[in-house]
């Protein structure tokens, strides 16, 4: 279909394995991400999501297109500085929309979040920030640690459920550092580390299963706690072997290997 962008007015969109409401969601895509229309089937439309390059189905009803100075304004990413809560837009007619930690907001040169034909007003400067992945350490815990007590959703990237790998892309987005969409390829990314021993806050473990896949994956803490999502969001404590569910009061995922990012 050629390079044809769009985006979303809404706070947050299901992507679907097939072109069906009754196909699985596999991810979502959150306000002001970009992607490319990579077909049409019907009333739905295949995408990449530009941010870490996942694909999949999404309703086109729930679509906006872009022309490509899009991708040259401005964006900033959504920080809370509550434990929980959602940010507000409010269009021209004062209709407010919701945003999850992890949108992205094109900001125009009037100060304005504006996406093809909608703009918005912000009601609060101060969740607003540019992503710096100098500060990553000083903020990745803080930002973790807002989604304690989130339930585990398949597919999910926001506080309203989300899943292990959604879990750690979202956190280092709002921390400035792109990594991709599920487990096993974040795992693909960063420098190995060699022992649990050196981990540092931030860095991700992985996990395994009998097959040797990678099929989970979790934040550090340090070298001994570790945050990730597993039925929720939670800390449990980690070793040499994995993770130990302070749930179920035994080990629950087999530890494979550790990465850096920065």
């Amino acid at each position: 279909m050629g390079n044809i962008l769009a985006s979303t007015f809404l706070a947050v969109v299901p992507v679907r394995a097939e072109a069906s409401h009754r196909s699985e969601i596999i991810s979502q895509i959150l306000f002001g991400e970009c992607f490319e229309v990579l077909e049409k089937d019907r009333e739905w439309i295949k995408i990449k999501n530009l941010y870490d390059d996942y694909e999949g189905w999404v309703d086109e009803k729930q679509v906006i297109y872009l022309d490509n100075d899009y991708q040259k304004t401005e964006h900033f990413d959504i920080r809370f500085s509550n434990s929980f809560g959602a940010i507000a837009i409010k269009n021209q007619t004062d209709n407010r929309t919701f945003l999850p930690l992890g949108a992205s907001l094109p900001v125009n040169k009037q100060g304005k979040v504006e996406i093809a034909q909608h703009i918005y007003d912000l009601e609060s400067l101060q969740h607003i920030i540019k992503p710096d992945v100098s500060t990553f350490k000083e903020h990745v815990l803080d930002i973790a640690k807002q989604f304690i007590d989130v339930p585990y959703l398949w597919g999910g990237r926001t506080h309203f459920g989300i899943d292990c790998s959604g879990f750690s892309q979202i956190v280092y987005k709002v921390c400035g550092i792109k990594i991709k969409r599920d487990a096993w390829q974040q795992a693909e990314q960063g420098k190995l580390v060699d022992f649990l021993s050196q981990a540092q806050t931030g860095d991700l473990a992985f996990f395994d299963n009998e097959e040797g896949r990678i099929t989970h994956v979790g934040i550090m803490i340090n070298n001994n706690l570790i945050i990730h999502a597993s039925g929720r969001v939670k800390i449990d404590l980690i070793d040499d072997q994995g993770i130990f569910s302070s749930d179920l009061k035994r080990y629950s995922h087999k530890l494979r290997i550790i990465k850096r990012y920065i």
